[in-house]
């Protein structure tokens, strides 16, 4: 309010149409006061967004573009580095295999194109399943109370000491092999406690506004009143959870690959990142290897972490500044 009067007055007589602003201030305090009207165009949510696109564009657009039948052993030469790298026999890379290959032929960019997304999958898939059950449990617990709250909350108290990667060792060393979908769920099993302890929190102190007494007197049901007129209140913290376990999700997946105990006949990060250490990758200087595998996963992280910081300033105003 104070910019605004002050460039009034430098401009006398002047007429500003209605949310325009100010004509003293700057082009980049134009833009950001744009992003006070619409708060979702934010850089950080735009380039967090643009990276995880980047990995999903990955795994469609690489299966058009490179032959994903390389990630199968003996299709190149083993221990083949990339474009204009030598190896340790002094051959230089070819475009054959740009990003190299390990020591069974395997191309490494098949396997990042097939991998990737698949890292990717298991952590949206478990957080999703976890933030529905969350939600479903927090909403109910904090709107219903009573002995179902009771109940709800000790489960979550009792579920959220559990260690979780422990657990999953044990039960995958004991089941074997499992697939992406069968990992995603173990995970989701321990990813819903926190949703549903912060979700109840936020619906105690929502349950009581006039809104939602409005809504009780007009006849309204609990479920209309719970997902129709106080769900929309939360959503970009919903969002900034929801992101939270993608990234716990994939850590923990990564986490089990890294042992030895993900998916054993499909390709993901973490199994590529575990086939490099378990063949000596850092003794014989198969940089490329372990190296690519991890500085994609880095680029996963930075942009599931962009994005929840840009989700913070869409939730709260204050971070938002001029």
């Amino acid at each position: 309010m104070v910019e605004q009067n002050l460039g009034d007055k430098a401009h006398p007589g002047a007429t500003r149409p209605p949310g325009a602003p100010p004509p003293d201030l700057t082009a980049r305090q134009v833009r950001r006061m744009k992003r006070f009207d619409n708060p979702w165009r934010n850089p950080k949510l735009i380039w967090g967004a643009g990276l995880l696109l980047s990995i999903v564009a990955l795994g469609i657009l690489g299966r058009l573009f490179w032959d994903t039948d390389l990630v199968f052993t003996g299709s190149g030469m083993p221990r083949q580095a990339p474009v204009g790298v030598e190896n340790i026999r002094g051959q230089i890379g070819s475009w054959a295999h740009p990003l190299g290959t390990d020591v069974s032929g395997k191309d490494l960019l098949a396997l990042l194109i097939v991998g990737a997304p698949n890292s990717l999958y298991v952590g949206v898939l478990a957080s999703l399943i976890g933030m529905s059950t969350g939600i479903f449990l927090g909403f109910t617990a904090g709107f219903v109370g009573g002995r179902t709250d009771d109940v709800i909350r000790v489960l979550s108290d009792v579920m959220i000491t559990i260690p979780p990667l422990l657990i999953l060792v044990v039960f995958q060393a004991a089941y074997g092999d499992i697939s992406l979908t069968l990992m995603a769920l173990l995970i989701a099993a321990f990813v819903w406690q926190s949703p549903t302890r912060l979700i109840r929190a936020q619906v105690l102190s929502m349950r009581e506004a006039g809104y939602v007494q409005m809504a009780r007197l007009s006849g309204a049901s609990t479920g209309h009143i719970m997902f129709r007129e106080m769900m929309p209140n939360l959503v970009p913290y919903l969002f900034g959870s929801f992101i939270a376990n993608v990234t716990t999700s994939i850590v923990t997946a990564v986490g089990l690959e890294v042992l030895g105990l993900g998916p054993q006949r499909i390709p993901t990060l973490g199994r590529v990142i575990y086939d490099a250490i378990n063949s000596g990758a850092l003794i014989q200087n198969l940089w490329w290897w372990w190296g690519i595998p991890t500085l994609l996963l880095a680029v996963m992280f930075i942009g599931l972490l962009l994005i929840n910081l840009g989700l913070d300033e869409v939730s709260n105003p204050r971070l938002r500044r001029l």
